[in-house]
């Protein structure tokens, strides 16, 4: 068995026409290979000369038919003819190696006794391409082997000679080449945009379908968007489809016009991308956190950096400072701060670019850094906003009367200050050097403190032995450029495409607009060609709150399966009566709103100093208490810089 020459023949696939002669006496020929040897071509040159159908067994680059099946096909003047699908809903058939096999079955119960080439997926190496190549034994019996390998000795070689086949090697051509990732997500792009060409949307009831699979939590609407889904009757595939959206217990899906009723969806990791392509979905939870290196800024902790869809943020002093995140819109040129803790300080440039601030409450390790931010908008800039509970604006006044404002002239600081008591926000306009102006009153009985086009910022009230808020950050949706769309009509990126989002949140579909071409088009075209809109992430930021019924309550509802919770865990679990005592959450109870607001990640702060030396025992704590979230630790490969 170790010598390959004593069970391997070898052929050349530069001559396709002397394998007809191997052929003979065969009716069911796997062609077997890695990407890029060559594998489908020879697989279609076989079928158009020897008159045989093929089978596609790999769902990520198929040679013909839908991406996500595996299919059946006749060859004829060089093009393929579909036949018959079973879905997968995957491109990866190393992961889902069960899920093909199964779908082979099914697929092969149509083509009864019948001889064919089956095209196998390009895996070769390790256990996941042995238990494929066992399995495709197993379930399509194949009787004779074509592999196409420049290697020896072949791969899967043992595998190959104790499974008693017939094995031939072929060298592959010396024209065969990897087609490389961005070509291969083109082309079952490709595939799948012709498969629904002629597809309409239609919203059917989620209580009629049994989700089978690896679906993701309904809730999760971001995480729906653009997945690839097939509906099923009796143990077949009746037609495929992308999802649209989930709201009020329906799923919309684009569908083909000739779809079969089906009554079990199969839905797994197919997804079509931001950018329109064709590609297996990302975790719901993909962005990583990064902890910057030790500094002297002043800070107790080194600050943490990260994205949540496209927000920026940076928690500048880190798991054990004041706190003071930092929340910057990407692409907007615009900042948000969240709490101002004494520490480090933004940049000039980022200070003078935040639009709201939105306080929890006015303890000094919230309101500490005030001064700096204070002196940041010395100049000529625009209002601020500043958020929060009762008695803010008052405090805000006073912490700026207490400085001689004679030599700033017309660049005084300028803030709007919104008290929100939980029903009704109070305004008032403070400018350095002069009164306390109250500017009327607004309902706030939603919650919503913050409403623009691209997102709103929503508070629920808590209990820390004093009014404090908790945030949520709820964008309306993230609007993605299909860069392959943008080469397609021959248009440069540039500021233009902001500006074309910017009316696409705003509804203003009838704007037309100039583009670099010179020509113009309206919103409402160039954003059916060119723009996709997903739901955008949620992200929830609390701190400073007592561990009560109605504080759990409150909170869980607001982080109601968020992306990204932000909250506060002062003190260990042992330390509990410690905790009520102040009004904090131990590291059991932030863990445990986190698990039953089921949000995905948990970003742990405002950890005591008392436990510095050991914050990861503070991790491991919360990590107990919430297995089924995922908790940002600096210890774990990928997640620190």
């Amino acid at each position: 068995m170790s010598d390959q020459g004593g069970c391997v023949e070898r052929f050349s696939a530069a001559n396709p026409e002397r394998l007809l002669g191997v052929l003979s006496g065969h009716r069911r020929i796997l062609v077997f290979g890695p990407a890029g040897s060559g594998k489908s071509t020879l697989a279609g040159t076989l079928c158009e000369l020897g008159g045989l159908p093929a089978v596609s067994a790999d769902p990520g680059s198929p040679a013909f038919g839908v991406p996500g099946s595996v299919g059946w096909a006749v060859r004829k003047h060089g093009r393929w003819l579909t036949q018959g699908m079973e879905a997968v809903c995957s491109l990866d058939a190393g992961r889902f190696r069960l899920g093909v096999l199964m779908a082979l079955g099914r697929l092969l119960n149509g083509l009864e006794d019948r001889a064919f080439v089956l095209d196998a997926p390009g895996l070769v190496r390790g256990m996941a391409a042995e238990e494929m190549l066992l399995g495709l034994i197993e379930v399509c019996k194949p009787d004779l082997a074509l592999v196409l390998s420049r290697e020896q000795p072949l791969p899967l070689y043992q595998a190959f000679c104790a499974s008693g086949l017939r094995v031939v090697h072929v060298q592959p051509s010396e024209q065969a080449r990897h087609p490389g990732r961005a070509f291969r997500a083109r082309w079952r792009t490709a595939l799948w945009d012709a498969y629904l060409q002629k597809a309409r949307e239609q919203s059917l009831e989620i209580r009629d379908l049994h989700l089978i699979g690896a679906p993701p939590p309904l809730a999760a609407v971001s995480a729906w968007a653009g997945r690839q889904v097939a509906l099923i009757r009796g143990g077949r595939t009746r037609c495929m489809g992308e999802v649209v959206n989930i709201a009020h217990e329906r799923m919309t899906i684009r569908l083909p016009a000739s779809m079969e009723a089906g009554d079990v969806l199969l839905v797994r990791d197919a997804q079509r991308s931001p950018q329109g392509l064709l590609r297996t979905a990302v975790p719901f939870v993909k962005e990583i956190i990064t902890q910057a290196p030790e500094d002297t800024e002043g800070s107790a902790s080194p600050k943490l950096c990260g994205r949540v869809g496209a927000v920026g943020f940076e928690m500048l002093n880190g798991m054990f400072g004041d706190p003071l995140l930092h929340v910057r819109l990407l692409h907007a040129g615009r900042s948000l701060l969240f709490d101002l803790g004494m520490g480090r300080r933004l940049p000039a440039r980022r200070a003078h670019q935040v639009s709201d601030v939105f306080i929890t409450h006015a303890h000094i390790d919230h309101l500490g850094g005030f001064l700096w931010f204070l002196r940041s908008r010395i100049g000529a800039f625009p209002s601020c906003r500043m958020h929060g509970p009762p008695g803010l604006a008052r405090r805000i006044h006073a912490l700026m009367d207490g400085i001689l404002w004679d030599r700033v002239g017309d660049r005084a600081p300028v803030f709007e200050v919104h008290e929100w008591n939980g029903s009704t926000i109070h305004r008032y306009r403070l400018v350095a050097g002069r009164s306390l102006q109250s500017i009327g009153t607004a309902s706030g009985s939603d919650g919503v403190l913050l409403a623009t086009d691209a997102f709103c910022v929503r508070a629920c009230l808590l209990d820390h032995h004093t009014p404090v808020l908790a945030y949520a950050f709820e964008p309306h949706g993230e609007i993605h450029v299909r860069k392959e769309r943008l080469e397609h009509l021959g248009l440069r990126p540039g500021p233009w495409l902001n500006e074309l989002k910017e009316h696409v949140h705003a509804g203003e579909t009838s704007v037309r607009m100039r583009l670099p071409d010179g020509s113009e088009r309206s919103v409402e075209e160039l954003s059916e060609h060119l723009v996709l809109v997903r739901p955008g992430k949620k992200w929830v930021y609390a701190t400073d709150l007592l561990d009560s019924d109605q504080n759990r309550e409150r909170l869980v509802r607001l982080a109601n399966l968020a992306h990204t919770m932000f909250c506060e865990a002062r003190f260990l679990a042992a330390d509990a009566k410690q905790a009520m005592a102040t009004g904090h959450l131990t590291t059991r109870a932030c863990a445990e709103i986190a698990a039953q607001a089921q949000v995905a990640r948990l970003v742990p702060f405002h950890f005591s100093q008392r436990y510095a030396p050991d914050a990861r025992r503070m991790l491991d704590e919360i990590e107990r208490y919430a297995p089924a979230v995922r908790v940002w630790r600096p210890d774990v490969p990928g997640e620190s810089a």
